[in-house]
């Protein structure tokens, strides 16, 4: 078990390192076996501090996802909401989704996605490539349109 100062200590350099949501914070303070009221009192310093900023996590956590991953929309929702972001959070971070940036990244891992699906017909292809692109969070009427194209 570690004391109050130390945690801060550690927990303002990790979240200097990369963007962190407060979710991530408490697990390792949970982890840390730190107070509730003392997590509560770092979680709180660690925002007046600017270390901890859930907008910011939230922005890059989209930019990121989107970009690196070729993750659509309703997967990083999904993967924000885990992380117990607020709702009105994430529908502003992906409100600066660029719609033809997204459709572009959406082609490009279709394109990639094409040279390995196997199948007995063109049916069966398209089935695989729409399940796939779906399970990437991407809207079906947007899979299709760029399956159609």
């Amino acid at each position: 078990m570690i004391n109050f100062e130390t945690a801060l200590k550690r927990l303002a350099d990790y979240c200097s390192r990369t963007e962190r949501c407060i979710s991530d914070i408490r697990r390792k303070l949970e982890a840390w076996e730190i107070a509730k009221s003392d997590q509560d009192t770092i979680i709180r310093r660690l925002q007046q501090e600017k270390f901890l900023d859930e907008s910011r996590y939230c922005r890059a956590f989209v930019n990121d996802k989107s970009k690196y991953a070729c993750w659509g929309a309703h997967k990083i929702k999904y993967a924000l909401r885990k992380k117990q972001i607020p709702d009105e959070l994430i529908r502003e971070s992906l409100a600066n989704l660029d719609p033809a940036e997204n459709r572009e990244y959406l082609r490009r891992l279709i394109e990639q996605k094409r040279k390995t699906v196997k199948g007995k017909n063109a049916f069966e292809i398209r089935q695989k490539l729409l399940r796939f692109a779906v399970g990437r969070g991407f809207d079906l009427e947007e899979v299709e349109r760029v399956l159609s194209a």
